[in-house]
């Protein structure tokens, strides 16, 4: 890993944002694919939900064996290129890089950055939520949502609506997140009052008709904006990202301001979960999700979301590179990252023309590939076959850039402009020997253990998010993209108070801590247990007795004289008398023992 430069900086927010909103610079690459090239192939398969093909057993684990092309079109997109008749080289030959890597020299000083990158003392929750939520982004979710409210009224539907403040719209999104922490089956449960499942706080800090009506009018948008954009469908200027276009630019905006990355970066795509009858809603069957909007998001090692961008349909697509292409210089800035970063991603988006553009930006790349990838060595001379044996690489290079292929459990195919052919790594493997199974040193490529390393990023993003997520169904897609927003708002918060508390030597709170007290700073309530406050006054041991069992049913010895009594102090828990002759009660709280209990 290169040092870092001596140069970064914290920057003044006026300097970052000129960064983070400065165009991405593309550059010229003399890689490009025609449109009948593979990535344009995958551009069709990833918009009917089928990936090009499965994950090789062993690079990652992940879980993408997405449907494979019909054998017709593989005929197509596995033409031989010039150049593919070199042989596969073995880790026994000697690699090098035939250039150095690029030094990183970031635009600014990666880890949280100005005003809490100085802070004395840990920041609370809340004010590190309210940097991606800021006053701005709630004032103008509270404008747009009275105004929704207002024209659902006209249009003849029955509720009663108060205007929505800043501060009634924080408590709203803390019970959301509240609800994400107890979880109960229906949203109304957590008004129930007759019932041994009772919740306290929800009730103290919002009525239910009240939720329940927020939720039904919340909009991020100007409902009239919507109504001029929905009459462009079908031309050019239509947003279909209008909804939400006020909170997703800010919350972008926030995410790059507040935080500059660590130098390794993973590209990956998410899914947030929604069968709304929306354009934007993709079906994968091979994913957990099968049903939802897909935004490609970039991420550094420690789960940050530093960029996301939802996609949309191949109608924005017009490079004619390719769907893969596109999704990652959408996010890769320069202007606002620098240089000398190292990106990760996987088979879907690897690709040569993608790897030879971003190492023309200073950028190193890494991934696992595809065969049928144009620009892919087709060579089978010295190929690896099912019988190597395990630990067996192959490799060719074509100028920075390296295909390595290494057996393992199965086949796993990387390629990178970061990586030499080997350099001496080894894993833990299980192989049996004489007739028993033990652990064996197997060589691996260093490109293919430091894929496993960074490439989970985004996957620990989706981990986090998912753990506590404000996440309810909802007929309107855009409500879901919201509560999805929310959850980046609240895990990167998360994020920098736990960087912030390495910095400062402090001991970081619990993924649940943080979003405990966050919910309480959110609803305005104590964080502690309200356990209900109780005074020194005389009552009955058991209540509800009648007829013969009024003076003698529960009775206790009295702590003082020892007789019975029906009585107790409702603080203390304690049996003391209250007859006409004998108040042990009175004598009990003025005396040294109670004094000391």
């Amino acid at each position: 890993m290169q040092r870092q430069s001596r140069h970064t900086k914290h920057f003044t927010l006026r300097e970052a944002l000129d960064l983070i909103t400065a165009p991405p610079e593309y550059g010229a690459s003399g890689h490009l694919s025609d449109p009948d090239s593979a990535d344009s192939e995958d551009e069709a398969d990833f918009v009917e939900g089928i990936d090009p093909s499965p994950t090789p057993e062993g690079s990652r684990g992940r879980g993408r064996s997405r449907m494979t092309c019909p054998p017709a079109k593989r005929g197509k997109r596995s033409r031989s290129l010039s150049g593919d008749a070199a042989a596969w080289m073995s880790e026994k030959d000697p690699d090098s890089l035939p250039h150095p890597l690029p030094n990183f020299r970031p635009k600014r000083k990666p880890g949280v950055q100005l005003p809490f990158s100085e802070c004395v003392d840990r920041p609370s929750p809340a004010e590190l939520f309210k940097i991606y939520f800021d006053r701005a982004a709630i004032k103008t979710l509270c404008v747009n949502t009275n105004k929704n409210a207002a024209k659902n009224i006209a249009a003849g539907k029955k509720f009663t609506w108060t205007e929505l403040t800043e501060v009634e719209l924080y408590h709203y999104i803390g019970i959301t997140l509240y609800m994400g922490v107890l979880k109960l089956p229906k949203m109304r449960d957590l008004w129930r009052v007759n019932s041994i499942f009772h919740v306290q706080y929800p009730s103290e800090v919002m009525t239910r008709d009240r939720f329940l009506t927020i939720t039904w009018n919340i909009h991020m948008s100007d409902p009239a904006e919507d109504t001029l954009n929905d009459r462009k469908k079908g031309t050019t200027d239509y947003d279909c990202l209008h909804r939400l276009r006020p909170l997703y630019d800010s919350l972008r905006v926030a995410c790059k301001a507040a935080y500059h990355p660590q130098q390794n970066l993973s590209v990956d795509e998410c899914m947030v979960s929604t069968k709304a009858r929306v354009t934007l809603k993709q079906y994968i069957k091979s994913k957990p999700t099968k049903w939802g909007i897909k935004p490609f998001v970039l991420s550094d090692n420690t789960g940050y979301t530093v960029d996301f961008n939802i996609y949309t349909g191949r109608s924005t697509l017009v490079t004619g590179k390719g769907l893969s292409f596109d999704a990652v210089m959408a996010l890769i800035n320069k202007n606002y990252l620098g240089t000398g970063y190292h990106i990760y991603c996987d088979n879907f988006y690897t690709s040569p023309a993608l790897f030879h553009h971003l190492h023309d930006l200073g950028f190193g790349a890494c991934g696992t590939f595809q065969d049928t990838r144009v620009g892919v060595p087709k060579s089978k001379l010295n190929a690896l076959t099912k019988e190597s044996p395990r630990g067996t690489i192959g490799w060719i290079r074509e100028g920075p850039l390296i295909f390595i292929k290494w057996m393992d459990t199965r086949e796993v195919s990387v390629c990178s402009t970061l990586h030499s052919a080997f350099s001496g790594d080894t894993v833990k493997r299980m192989c049996k020997a004489e007739g028993q199974h033990r652990a064996i040193d197997v060589p691996v490529p260093s490109a293919v253990k430091n894929y496993n390393h960074f490439m989970g990023g985004v996957d620990l993003s989706d981990q986090l998010i998912g753990s506590y997520s404000s996440w309810r169904k909802s007929r309107k897609w855009y409500v879901t993209v919201l509560h999805h927003f929310i959850d980046i708002a609240v895990t990167n918060s998360y994020l920098v108070s736990k960087e912030l508390c390495g910095r400062l030597e402090q001991q970081p709170m619990t993924h649940q801590d943080f979003q405990e007290q966050l919910i309480a700073e959110l609803c305005g309530v104590s964080s502690q247990s309200g356990t209900k406050s109780y005074q020194h006054i005389p009552v009955a041991i058991v209540e509800g007795a009648s007829g013969q069992n009024k003076a003698t049913k529960g009775r206790r010895k009295c702590r003082l004289c020892g007789k019975c009594t029906p009585f107790k102090c409702e603080a203390c828990k304690v049996a003391l008398c209250v007859i006409v002759d004998r108040n042990c009660h009175r004598a009990y709280h003025t005396s040294t023992t109670a004094a000391e209990e």
